[in-house]
């Protein structure tokens, strides 16, 4: 049963595609290095923070004001851990790749320099990669940020999503899973941003092809607190693909031997669905996982692959 207690991890981190950062970055203080516009390149200086402009293909958009400040305590307390990433501009200047919350903080904190890794980067369209894959190795970004950095990565950097994947180190699926989330309304996107609503609810609205009928049941799960589950059989009911959401009942499955019941609860609450195993007279037997809909199969799978 240790299938089921994976972690999701999104992505390989810069390492994948950067050279080799310095060990002796990985636990630098604040102002270890001199103060110095020289560096060479895979070198970390302490850089004027007014020479470094901001990165002008930011993939992020939602920066929390709470997780600013503690990271500005933090700083305070225990200075910048881990160098911003820059490369080279003409005239002395600078340029952004990574770490905008490091820079946002310290400029707030009144700081005139900041630790910055130097790296060569040729082109606009590697810069965005680079910003693109740096942030998606985070694991505090909803899933509307992840799908927008997904999107952008195949329309600006004229990726495939079959590659995206293998840069991310994710399966094709999940890409494909996170882009769909794009198709729904605004609004409702903007719910999953908020954390009102989770990838799962939102996956499972994707179910309703009627974008009124969406809605309605959007405000449904915001007013009432309907779970994922409750959504998906609203979804599975009657006329639910156009007008419907009233909640539809399952219908009942044939019962596994009672020694199995506490190992299809703690399945069905894993996969988030009816689980039954049967257990015939040879000493073995089956599993039966049910699905409600073709999105609902893909993500019993990802779980499964995972």
């Amino acid at each position: 049963m240790d299938i089921l207690k994976s972690k999701s991890v999104l992505g390989r981190g810069l390492n994948s595609l950067l050279p080799s950062m310095p060990e002796s970055s990985a636990a630098m203080p604040y102002g270890a290095p001199k103060p110095s516009d020289n560096g060479d390149n895979g070198t970390i200086s302490a850089i004027e923070i007014a020479k470094i402009s901001p990165n002008p293909y930011q993939p992020r958009l939602d920066f929390h004001p709470q997780a600013l400040e503690e990271l500005k305590r933090s700083i305070q307390e225990k200075g910048i851990i881990q160098p911003v990433t820059v490369r080279r501009l003409v005239n002395g200047r600078f340029e952004l790749v990574s770490g905008e919350r490091r820079m946002r903080a310290s400029q707030e904190l009144g700081l005139h320099t900041i630790p910055a890794y130097i790296i060569s980067v040729v082109s606009d369209a590697e810069m965005l990669e680079l910003g693109l894959i740096e942030n998606l190795q985070r694991d505090d970004l909803n899933p509307i940020e992840v799908a927008v950095s997904f999107k952008r990565l195949i329309d600006e950097c004229a990726i495939k999503a079959e590659d995206v994947a293998v840069k991310v180190g994710k399966d094709r699926t999940t890409v494909v899973n996170f882009l769909r989330l794009l198709r729904l309304p605004e609004k409702i996107q903007q719910s999953v941003r908020d954390n009102k609503l989770s990838m799962g609810h939102a996956r499972a609205l994707l179910g309703v092809s009627d974008e009124k009928a969406q809605m309605r049941l959007h405000k449904k799960i915001l007013e009432e607190g309907w779970s994922v589950r409750k959504v998906e059989l609203a979804v599975k009911g009657p006329g639910a693909k156009g007008t419907s959401h009233k909640t539809a009942s399952s219908s009942p499955a044939p019962r596994g031997s009672s020694e199995f019941q506490p190992i299809e609860s703690r399945l069905r609450q894993q996969l988030g669905t009816k689980v039954t195993i049967r257990k015939n007279t040879n000493g073995g037997g089956e599993i039966v996982i049910e699905y409600y809909n073709s999105d609902d199969l893909d993500r019993v799978i990802e779980y499964l692959e995972r």
